[in-house]
């Protein structure tokens, strides 16, 4: 029987996902790590070197049938953390955005995470064990002009990881949200939005941001907001009225005129 502990990583083949995964391997877990992409067998190959045993699944995570293929993966296996990375962003105007664009922003940011963290949840409660992180962020805190749905999303899954912490308060499973801020990952060129403030200004290091979300959920804690701007802003943010915070996040995220 194996006794070392066993992760679930989403959105794991690059960026905070894939840094959150070594976090796994480097504590001693074998993973199981998903993600929508082909690279996600290069960055199991990668932790594998640590010495992990390590599965990978390619799969469209804002699909329940892509979720049903990630959990049927554990074979049984039960999971001592689940980290529920994965997501993305969709930049320019909201009129302007196919909407097939938009429902896989929701689907996958919401839905999808949702619907796995039920899945493994519910068997987590059953033995009064399991720690889950979720990767919110401080867009949460933010009306995202020019990012309008995807901050909305991430305000739903700050939210949500909040309530279900205090649901399962007394079950053994402890919940934590990680909620960066702008970070040096693929997520900028995937949401088209190389062109504004944000998308060219400085960024966090993936690797520091994933180190404190993993030691967040080691130690049980409600949440973890990276970096000292970021905290900054979160604490801004409480007391700004919408309208303004509106206003600041277009100068970030308004394309650039040409």
């Amino acid at each position: 029987m194996n006794q070392r502990p066993f992760a679930i990583v989403t959105g794991a083949s690059s960026g905070i996902g894939f840094e959150l995964a070594r976090q796994c391997a480097q504590h001693g877990y074998d993973l199981l790590i998903a993600a929508d992409e082909a690279s996600i067998e290069n960055a199991a190959a990668e932790l594998r070197q640590m010495g992990s045993q390590v599965d990978a699944v390619e799969a469209d995570l804002a699909t329940l049938s892509g979720v049903d293929a990630l959990v049927a993966a554990t074979k049984g296996r039960l999971v001592d953390a689940l980290l529920a990375n994965a997501g993305h962003g969709l930049g320019k105007a909201f009129l302007d955005q196919p909407f097939e664009e938009i429902r896989h922003v929701i689907d996958t940011n919401v839905t999808g995470t949702i619907y796995l963290i039920q899945q493994v949840g519910r068997e987590m409660r059953a033995r009064h064990k399991g720690r889950i992180l979720i990767t919110g962020s401080i867009a949460g805190y933010i009306p995202g002009t020019f990012q309008a749905v995807y901050n909305g999303t991430k305000a739903f899954i700050d939210s949500f990881s909040y309530a279900l912490r205090n649901e399962l308060k007394d079950s053994g499973v402890t919940v934590t949200c990680l909620m960066p801020g702008a970070t040096e990952t693929e997520f900028f060129e995937r949401a088209n939005m190389t062109d504004t403030s944000v998308g060219q200004g400085s960024k966090d290091d993936p690797a520091d941001v994933a180190k404190a979300g993993f030691d967040a959920m080691l130690n049980g804690d409600a949440d973890v907001v990276t970096g000292w701007k970021n905290k900054l802003q979160t604490t801004m943010a409480s007391v700004t009225p919408n309208e303004v915070l509106a206003e600041m996040h277009r100068k970030q995220a308004e394309p650039q005129k040409k």
